[in-house]
């Protein structure tokens, strides 16, 4: 028995947004099921259909949520005086962020269950991200190195970020914008991989993809998460799920609840070094328009918010700096075929003086007319563009260049971290061992089998072993070794601190002076 999909509360200004489980779209071990198929399917298409799509949480995930949204709600209100608001870029009031890893000052404090939600949500938005890839016949964990470790190392700050956001009053004709974003035109477009919204009361509107607005989280409840999708993960799947544009809803006014709207939203974001490379998809069969290179996250991050501080300056700064910014993906669109994506390195100029390439000029000899002045071309012999194709190749050897340097980036980063994964195993505490770089001192296994060795003993050594020679037989885990005492044969189990090597001087010492009482006839 599965809930797939279940239609939102009867409303004209609704739209049927999926729900599943999140028990249903949880990754496993073995064949998918059917149920797992069906609940993919459905996300997938709500995704496809309206930008967004509503997870169903199992009771104690749902408990946690609406703690978590009651505990923001004080948080936030008995902090932030209605009538303020701090100053500093993106921050508006009745907002808190919070990361897994960061240090928490002693004058700082947080809403409760924070560290929990966040691993909670985290869990679902890796899930519901495995879906997609599902859907787009990808491996479940093709995107996972795009992520966080789990769990976090030591001293790391996660990519991803969990936003608490309140709204005392109205939405004030949705100037207010939601979580403490920018404002933008038409609404804000998320920018990570997924976003998960969890809210006490309605008031978000999403934009489907024939550019209609629409109440999504007309039932929104402290078990349900609105799934959106942003940015990072249309740049990697090459447009295929496009990013969603929200807002708040321009007609609401959070006055169902009790002191206003307060809501939880976790977006789950790439590292600031991960690759965006849609290598993936084309590798599905998927075909990939020339405009998606691979870029840094950080950089992409960059791009984005330079494209909105230029929305903010007005129409005529924008076009101006929107020009600079669009420049590379104009010329791309120039040099590239409309139909097939390729570049034109095969451009050839008709009788009218335009030119095309690839499957364009193919449609264009059939049809015998220019499709963009509907000139009658004939049978004139047509010409090559040799400058076209010149450009063309000059920016499809720059986009090969840069692969290849990102590459080689990564597969640098992933040496660095296999050599340090050795240097943190070694134990500093060996006085003998050695790293072959000199840095750092400490190794599990100084000694090897039949090496012969001296006792020096320590806490756990017992002492009728101490000050004896013994000769190891095999080693162990964890740097312990299996010992033969020499002369009475017994058998040990030690650890490498309390051994000593025996120096080859000291042996030799110790033949010589056996040799010699041998000779004396001594015993």
């Amino acid at each position: 028995m599965t809930s797939i999909v279940a239609p939102a509360p009867a409303s004209e200004s609704a739209l049927v947004v999926a729900r599943v489980r999140l028990s249903d779209i949880a990754p496993y071990d073995g064949s998918p099921g059917a149920a797992y198929l069906r609940a993919v399917e459905a996300l997938s298409e709500s995704l496809m259909r309206y930008n967004a799509a509503v997870i169903e949480l199992e009771m104690e995930d749902a408990v946690l949520m609406r703690c978590g949204l009651e505990a923001a709600r004080l948080y936030l209100r008995t902090r932030v005086h209605p009538h303020t608001q701090t100053a500093g870029k993106g921050n508006i009031r009745g907002v808190y962020t919070y990361r897994a890893g960061r240090t928490i000052e002693d004058c700082d404090s947080s809403p409760t269950c924070m560290a929990e939600i966040f691993r909670r949500m985290g869990k679902a938005a890796r899930a519901a991200l495995c879906a997609i890839a599902r859907h787009l016949h990808l491996r479940c964990e093709v995107f996972t190195h795009l992520l966080d470790e789990t769990p976090l190392p030591a001293n790391e700050v996660s990519s991803s970020v969990l936003v608490a956001y309140h709204s005392p009053v109205s939405w004030q004709n949705g100037k207010d914008t939601f979580e403490g974003g920018k404002p933008a035109i038409n609404g804000e477009v998320e920018k990570g991989l997924v976003t998960l919204i969890c809210s006490d009361s309605p008031g978000l509107e999403v934009c489907d993809p024939n550019g209609q607005w629409y109440l999504a989280d007309t039932a929104s409840s402290p078990s349900d998460l609105l799934l959106i999708t942003g940015k990072a993960l249309s740049h990697v799947t090459a447009g295929l799920r496009p990013a969603a544009f929200y807002r708040a809803s321009l007609d609401y006014c959070p006055v169902s609840i009790a002191g206003g709207r307060t809501s939880l939203a976790f977006r789950l974001m790439p590292q600031g070094n991960a690759i965006l490379d849609c290598t993936p998809i084309a590798s599905a069969g998927h075909a990939i328009p020339q405009n998606y290179v691979p870029i840094s996250f950080s950089q992409f991050m960059d791009d984005l918010s330079a494209e909105e501080d230029a929305l903010c300056q007005g129409p005529e700064k924008a076009h101006a700096t929107g020009s600079n910014q669009s420049k590379e993906q104009t010329l791309r669109s120039v040099l590239s075929d409309p139909i097939s994506g390729a570049f034109l390195e095969d451009a050839m100029v008709i009788s009218c003086g335009h030119s095309f390439g690839g499957m364009m000029l193919e449609r264009v000899i059939e049809m015998a007319r220019c499709i963009l002045c509907s000139t009658e071309i004939g049978t004139v012999p047509l010409i090559p563009n040799h400058a076209l194709r010149a450009a063309a190749s000059a920016v499809k050897h720059e986009d090969d260049r840069r692969l290849l340097h990102n590459v080689a980036l990564r597969k640098r980063q992933k040496e660095m971290v296999d050599q340090t994964i050795p240097i943190r195993r070694c134990n500093m505490g060996n006085e003998d061992g050695h790293v072959e770089n000199g840095l750092h001192k400490g190794v599990q296994y100084p000694f090897s089998v039949n090496e012969k060795v001296f006792i020096k003993g320590n806490k756990r050594t017992p002492e009728k072993f101490v000050g004896k020679e013994a000769v190891i037989t095999s080693q162990c885990l964890n740097g312990w070794y299996l010992l033969k005492i020499i002369g009475s044969e017994e058998n040990v189990r030690l650890q490498y601190r309390s051994l000593k090597k025996i120096r080859n001087s000291e042996a030799n010492e110790e033949e010589r002076c056996n040799s010699h009482q041998m000779q004396n006839g001594s015993p």
